[in-house]
């Protein structure tokens, strides 16, 4: 794939973003950091402290059609899952603000799948358009090469 100078590049996950700027042409990809930001999640010991609840159902069928009391066990919150929402949230707002601002022209999307499907209904009006593609890959963790050579090798058909 080919982008533009100029053009911002996000590599986000739900933990940690790069904003990255092609400095190169469209055949020869120079990114340079433009921002970056962690947001590392904590243990789950410190996320949340209290146990799933319970539900208590008096309409649940028992023995010979009798209506019998009963209860269950309400699933446990994952909370690092809830902590990396509100980053890429986060990340969306600072995005449509950019973009607001006209800080960019165009813009490519790396994110892993979580990550980009908490993106997308944050997009706003302003930032929509710009959006050039998006790529449903973890890069977060890679060099800045590796991240030029996965975008050049990425075809968006």
């Amino acid at each position: 794939m080919e982008i533009e100078h100029d053009t911002w590049v996000v590599v986000a996950d739900g933990e940690k973003f790069l904003l990255l700027r092609n400095d190169g042409d469209a055949k020869y990809i120079n990114l340079q950091v433009v921002e970056e930001e962690n947001s590392p999640n904590a243990p789950a010991r410190e996320l949340a402290t209290d146990r799933a609840g319970r539900r208590f159902d008096s309409t649940r069928p028992g023995r010979n059609g009798v209506v019998a009391s009963g209860k269950s066990g309400l699933e446990e919150t994952d909370w690092h899952r809830v902590a990396e929402t509100r980053f890429a949230e986060h990340l969306a707002e600072l995005l449509n603000q950019w973009a607001g601002q006209k800080r960019f022209r165009k813009l490519v999307v790396i994110a892993d799948p979580r990550t980009l499907g908490a993106l997308r209904p944050a997009y706003g009006f302003d930032l929509e358009p710009l959006i050039q593609t998006e790529i449903a890959k973890d890069l977060t963790n890679l060099p800045l090469d590796q991240i030029e050579a996965s975008i050049s090798a990425f075809s968006d058909d």
